[in-house]
């Protein structure tokens, strides 16, 4: 059983990874594997083996040149010798296993007769018990005919073909898993307490093991994915050693930090450099006072949020309704999820978590027939509403509530909870994937069909591609939890399709892909490059405003890496996302005149230039913003970001810490509602992350 199955955490003692486009990129040796591994193996006793289709000189080459860290065994040339780093030897009992049927010159003049297009290898690829070639594109069947004809011969030999273009002949007891076995016997080490990984068909042999467990990289080929469908993998969303490191923090063999630790160092950084000089002028000690005042207050204004159908948009008692304002008084799908996503680390609270199970209850009994979670349940009269502004339909809802439920399964571990809805969460999926109308992987957004229902944006919206990017990895880890590892898998690699299309079509470049026709939109970016996933794209037309959440989901949600992610915080940095408070939700705004200006954008005044959508603050956003600030690794300015957070929460229209909807963009003057859920709830999740609140 893995650890999702019954919440026992397996003790792993062994690991054996494949090396070339797992721990390293096969072409670069672009790892971060070596320093985030020298750091953290002192916290556990874990034996650390390389499984690799390299002979023991070429792996030692990669140790000495300080690639990879130093391992306790080298099981190499795809399984045919197994190497005690530690004393400095080959295992001489292994290889005698291995002579049983071995005739390298048979072997030799059985490939010289096949009457296809198979090239030896380099003689460094080559040794007594490994003849390696170059096969490009063979297909099962003629890999097959090569097995017959050894067959034929009376030669029970084992042929390993990967990559799509590197065939292995090998004694009939030689791959990657038998060579494991005998280690793992060898070490009276079961099967249970092994983690493997690895990225193509010549790794498949070690996820034979019975109970071993496995990471697949998300740069695996497909003959790797097919291969591991149905057992206990963990499919990575990233690829070589960051997805390692991914699956090694999933199995609790390093702790959490090791994700943070893989960004590279940019403190030396001008902007950065500015930030924490005037930082080191402000009052610590009275940051860090207020901040837990703060903390304190968050909590009194979300449980005025708590209704018998689950959180509340604003506080009731507190928001006289007016017109429309009534639907504040609702369980919302995107405040209610994003909500119980905040508060999750109150879980222990009872009134608090009685309340995140029955929000998300609430809308789970509106659930439509084909899939559609409500957009909001009036709570007087729980009447559910499917619908927004103009009647049309809130996308982000359903995506909202797919990502909130899984995060609170990953904190409570309630897995019958899981099964008893999983079937209703996966008719939601189907719903949303509906609205990826020409199967680009990306779903069409109708205008006003999310959060920032006033302001008007549609077509492929980043912040909405974030979420489903996310919202697809966290159905497929929710499939992990009951085992059934097949669909999981189809869905986190969908997810990778996902991302691929979002860095192709959100982040222009001017480096133009030769050779290749080009969509209208996509000339048009070549026109410059940001530093940042601009906003919006269409077939027709695109935005190169910077929408401010869903670049920050971006990097939170792992669909940009850290390198990406500076770029957009030094933008971000620049053009004052943050000031005066954190954080604009759009920069620039969009004035009258603007292309991007809608005349329904004086209704009621609310997103005139600074104003509610169309560049006001968000508290709730201010709090992703302190998170993503800090994955960064930037941890002193995210307690000063969290600082004045506090700050705009403590602002109210009325009374003190009020954590008002929204502020006035420039002014920072609240606007909107009063105890806002969401603000609170993620002011104490932003507290959590820094750990200033233990």
């Amino acid at each position: 059983m893995s650890k999702t199955e019954d919440n026992i955490q397996p003790d792993i003692k062994l690991l054996s990874f494949d090396i070339d486009n797992t721990l390293i990129d096969f072409h670069t040796h672009k790892s971060n594997f070596r320093k985030i591994w020298k750091k953290y193996q002192s916290k556990n006793d874990v034996i650390l083996t390389y499984n690799t289709g390299r002979l023991i000189d070429d792996v030692q080459d990669l140790i000495h040149r300080g690639i990879l860290p130093e391992p306790d065994y080298i099981i190499s040339g795809v399984g045919t010798h197994i190497y005690d780093y530690n004393e400095k030897q080959v295992i001489k009992e292994f290889n005698d296993i291995l002579d049983d049927g071995w005739d390298l010159e048979s072997v030799e003049k059985i490939i010289q007769n096949i009457n296809h297009p198979i090239n030896e290898q380099p003689s460094r690829f080559q040794h007594a018990y490994k003849r390696s070639y170059f096969f490009h594109n063979a297909t099962p069947e003629l890999i097959d005919s090569i097995e017959k004809d050894f067959m034929d011969a009376e030669m029970h030999i084992n042929v390993v073909y990967s990559g799509e273009q590197y065939l292995d002949i090998l004694p009939k007891w030689a791959n990657k898993g038998n060579a494991l076995q005998w280690l793992l016997q060898k070490l009276n080490i079961d099967a249970s307490h092994a983690l493997v990984a690895g990225d193509s068909g010549n790794d498949s042999a070690m996820f034979d093991l019975e109970n071993v467990k496995g990471i697949v990289v998300a740069n695996a080929h497909e003959e790797l994915y097919k291969y591991t469908k149905h057992r206990q993998t963990y499919h990575a969303e990233g690829i070589c050693c960051d997805g390692v490191i991914e699956g090694l923090v999933y199995y609790s063999v390093l702790s959490e930090e090791a994700i943070i630790d893989k960004n590279k160092d940019h403190t030396d950084d001008f902007f950065i450099q500015q930030e924490l000089n005037n930082i080191a002028a402000e009052d610590e000690d009275g940051k860090i006072a207020l901040i837990r005042e703060g903390y304190q207050k968050a909590i009194e204004a979300l449980k005025k949020n708590i209704t018998p159908l689950g959180f509340s948009a604003c506080s009731i008692k507190d928001n006289v309704t007016n017109g429309t304002d009534e639907n504040y008084h609702s369980v919302w799908a995107r405040d209610g999820a994003i909500t119980v996503i905040g508060s999750l680390p109150l879980i222990q609270d009872e009134e608090i978590h009685k309340c995140q199970r029955q929000t998300l209850l609430t809308l789970l009994e509106h659930i439509s027939h084909n899939g559609q979670i409500p957009s909001n349940v009036r709570i007087k009269d729980n009447v559910p509403d499917y619908s927004g502004v103009g009647g049309i339909c809130s996308i982000d809802s359903g995506i909202w509530f797919v990502i909130a439920f899984y995060e609170y399964i990953n904190v409570t571990k309630d897995i019958e909870f899981l099964r008893k809805y999983i079937s209703d969460i996966k008719e939601t999926m189907r719903w949303l994937g509906a609205h990826d109308s020409n199967n680009d992987a990306l779903l069409e957004i109708p205008e006003a069909g999310d959060w920032t229902d006033l302001f008007g944006r549609s077509y492929n919206i980043l912040y909405d591609e974030i979420l489903w990017y996310r919202s697809n990895v966290c159905f497929g880890r929710m499939l992990e939890m009951l085992g059934d590892y097949e669909q999981a898998g189809e869905y986190i690699r969908w997810s990778q399709v996902i991302k691929k299309e979002i860095l192709q079509n959100f982040w222009p470049s001017t480096q133009q892909r030769l050779f290749q026709s080009v969509s209208f939109a996509e000339k048009q970016f070549t026109l410059g490059d940001t530093s940042y996933l601009i906003a919006q794209t269409t077939p027709f037309d695109f935005s190169w405003r910077c929408d401010t959440l869903g670049n920050i989901l971006a990097f939170l949600h792992g669909t940009v890496d850290s390198e990406k992610a500076h770029q957009t915080f030094r933008f971000m940095l620049g053009v004052g996302v943050n000031d005066p408070f954190p954080v604009a939700n759009v920069y620039p705004v969009v004035s009258p005149g603007d292309p991007d200006w809608r005349p329904y954008y004086t209704v009621n005044l609310l997103n005139l230039p600074n104003h509610y959508h169309n560049g006001g603050i968000w508290p709730f956003v201010g709090g992703f913003w302190v998170k993503f600030i800090n994955k960064l690794g930037f941890r002193d300015v995210a307690v000063s970001e969290l600082h004045k957070l506090a700050l705009i929460n403590k602002e109210g229209i009325t009374d003190a810490w009020e954590f008002t909807e929204w502020a006035h963009g420039t002014t920072g003057r609240p606007m909107g509602k009063a105890y806002q859920a969401w603000s609170a709830a993620q002011y104490i999740s932003a507290c959590h992350d820094l750990k200033i609140i233990k």
